[in-house]
């Protein structure tokens, strides 16, 4: 049997506009990524979910309590943001200049590097699928809300159509977009991807 999973990222934050490596540093939306949450939260209102699951890190829980106020939300580790070693801070201008090899090998997509003392694509990816393989065998024939990360997405999308961790990201992940997947004896499947539509209302509700 299939297990449906409704898979968003976080809202934005101010990292994100400055383009400032996040990774697990805990940072909190800022005013447009609680709107965002909210609006994803009417989006979702005549889902009916077995359960919804979260990064541990805030952005994440914030979006999650956003959507779902009454809870209960279980925070997982597991699904928390590749830990990009000693870029996470900087935006990709600064850590060129301060390590410049790191991007170089960042840039290339070696998937086998830890940026100097992070988390290597391969083990993030081993990470992520295994704990969201974990969610599906525990509901099978459910669906479940996962909120989380870009890179997860990142993974969760080369997984269900075969491209690999080396390639080129060609696909979007946008703050608190929807997407669609089901899982059926281990193989995944996207349904919907980067579906914004209800994020049209959290525009129109920005100051002006």
């Amino acid at each position: 049997m299939k297990t449906r999973f409704c898979l968003i990222r976080h809202g934005e934050t101010a990292w994100n506009v400055d383009r400032r490596v996040q990774g697990q540093i805990d940072i909190p939306l800022n005013a447009t990524g609680e709107i965002q949450a909210l609006a994803a939260g009417r989006g979702l209102a005549a889902e009916k979910f077995a359960a919804v699951y979260s990064s541990d890190l805030q952005r994440a829980i914030a979006t999650a309590t956003a959507v779902l106020p009454r809870g209960p939300i279980v925070a997982k580790a597991d699904l928390r943001e590749r830990h990009f070693g000693v870029l996470q801070s900087f935006t990709m201008k600064e850590a060129e200049i301060l390590h410049p090899e790191v991007c170089r090998r960042h840039v290339a997509r070696d998937p086998h590097y830890d940026l100097d003392g992070g988390e290597s694509m391969d083990l993030f990816a081993r990470r992520v699928m295994a704990a969201l393989d974990e969610l599906a065998q525990h509901h099978v024939g459910q669906t479940v809300l996962v909120v989380t990360h870009g890179g997860v997405l990142d993974i969760v999308y080369r997984i269900a159509t075969g491209r690999g961790l080396g390639a080129q990201r060609d696909f979007p992940v946008p703050n608190a977009a929807f997407n669609w997947l089901e899982r059926d004896a281990a193989v995944w499947r996207i349904l919907l991807w980067a579906d914004q539509r209800h994020l049209g209302i959290a525009l129109d509700e920005l100051p002006s």
